[in-house]
Order: structure tokens, then sequence, then C-alpha cells
């Protein structure tokens, strides 16, 4: 599922390309990923223009001229492809959105995801639950601290909370555990402020690092993009089960969680 940074990518790559064009054409191929009747959506969207992209979470708000926002949660296995007829992907699309005479948009893989058309009041009531951004303004060492202090069961089940903290998923919440030494099992409310220091560092610079990379999303955003993706090289224990840990050399072990598959190395990452 894509998490903070491939959204964050998403965000910063797409403000290059669609802001203040206007929307030209909308083919629905899918209706449920819609929250309202196709013909509706469609003709709301016509001739609208993006003039400002805000991810919230693993959220992207696309800011309508008119004051409404489409709000889109990718889930499990969605993308997204801008380009034209020419060189969009040989994929199933729920949505295409055309931008300008030839720019389209590719909503791929929406059958579990969504993208809805909302007043700016109903955006804010649907992402109301959210925790505070792990790299916003207002996170720091002492909030981050706090946050864990209410919490009681495993890191990693803290880590992923959307009301905790808001745009971390599986990947880059073994990645921060990874960094920080300690195991995903490791129970919040037995660590240190030491440990819980370590975390908060280990968070600002993961999350840091695999956005500057791209994210880890499997398909380019646009013909020229070669920075999405890059994340995918930089995992240093997620999906790399029996490979040899970079820090100690032990095999990289893959368990599960809570339902939740888990990535650690038993040599240099510690419980609690």
């Amino acid at each position: 599922m894509p998490e903070l940074p491939e959204m964050e990518n998403y965000r910063i790559q797409l403000s290059k390309h669609i802001l203040d064009l206007k929307i030209s054409n909308v083919v629905v191929n899918r209706e449920k990923s819609l929250n309202l009747p196709q013909g509706s959506f469609i003709e709301e969207l016509l001739g609208r223009q993006v003039i400002f992209i805000e991810r919230r979470a693993k959220h992207l708000l696309f800011h309508l001229d008119n004051g409404r926002r489409l709000l889109l949660h990718l889930m499990l296995g969605g993308l997204l492809y801008l380009g034209s007829g020419e060189d969009r992907p040989e994929r199933n699309t729920q949505v295409e959105i055309t931008f300008g005479d030839d720019l389209t948009l590719y909503f791929i893989g929406l059958r579990l995801g969504y993208l809805h058309l909302l007043s700016a009041k109903e955006a804010e009531e649907a992402l109301s639950h959210l925790g505070p951004e792990p790299l916003g303004r207002k996170m720091n060492e002492a909030v981050f601290a706090e946050l864990l202090r209410k919490r009681r069961g495993s890191l990693k089940t803290v880590l992923v909370n959307q009301e905790v903290i808001a745009g971390i998923g599986n990947c880059y919440a073994d990645e921060i555990a990874f960094a920080a030494g300690i195991r995903p099992s490791a129970k919040v409310q037995n660590l240190s402020e030491t440990e819980i220091s370590a975390v908060y560092k280990a968070m600002l610079e993961v999350l840091t690092e695999m956005t500057e990379a791209g994210g880890y999303m499997e398909l380019p955003l646009t013909k020229n993009d070669t920075l999405t993706g890059g994340a995918n090289e930089l995992c240093r224990v997620y999906d790399r089960e029996g490979e040899n840990c970079p820090r100690c050399g032990d095999a990289i072990v893959k368990t599960e969680l809570n339902g939740r598959k888990v990535f650690y190395s038993p040599g240099c990452q510690y419980d609690r």
C-alpha cells in the first residue's frame, strides 16, 4: 500500500504538471470507485482546474478552482500514471482525467481505493480522525514521545495506527524500527526515553530518505520519470527475508504480528 513517501512523491511531481490546466475529459470505467453517480461526477469536473495538491497521510487532496476537493486513497495496489494516450501503460484504469489537450492522469488499481468529490467541509471531516503528520510542523520529539506514552502494544502497531501518526504503513514501520535498532514487536510502554528518541530520529531519517528517493512504487509516474520507485533498493529489512542484514550480517527474519507481516534483523534489533 502506498505510504507517505509514495504519496508525497506523487504530490510533488503532479504539482509540476497539472496545476491550472482545465479538465477537458473524464472517463469512468468503474463507478464504484466514486462517491457520486458517474454522470454527476463527470459534469462537476469538466472545465474545472486543480489549483493546489495537498497530501494528508496516505491521501491526496486535489483542490479545485470552485472550492471542492477530489480525495484520493489508493489503498492496496493503487497506482497513478500521467501521460498521453500513446504512452499509457497497458493496465486497467478505473478513472481517467484529461488536463488540457492530451495530458491524462490514469487512476490504476482503484478496486480497493477511491476517488471522491467532496466539499471542503466534507473532506475535512473525512480526514478528521488522522493523527499528526510525522514530518509536519506540529511534530517534534516531545509531541512524538507523548503520543507513544499514551499507547500500549507493539511499536509497529502504534506506528501504523493512522489515528496516532498519519502516513506510516507496513514497510516504513519496519524500516524505522530497524534504523532505531528495536524490533517491531517491542512494547512501546517498555521503551525508555532514549529509545523513544531513537525511534523519533529514525522516523525522520527514514521518511525523508525514502521520499527523496521517490518511494517504492513499481510504475514511473510519467514517461520520463526516473525518480519514482527509487526507494525499492533502499529498504534494509522490508521484503528482505533470508538476506543478510546490512548492519550485522544475520539473516533477516519474516514473521507476523497482529495479522501484519514483519521483517527484522535478530542480530541487531532487540525486543523490550
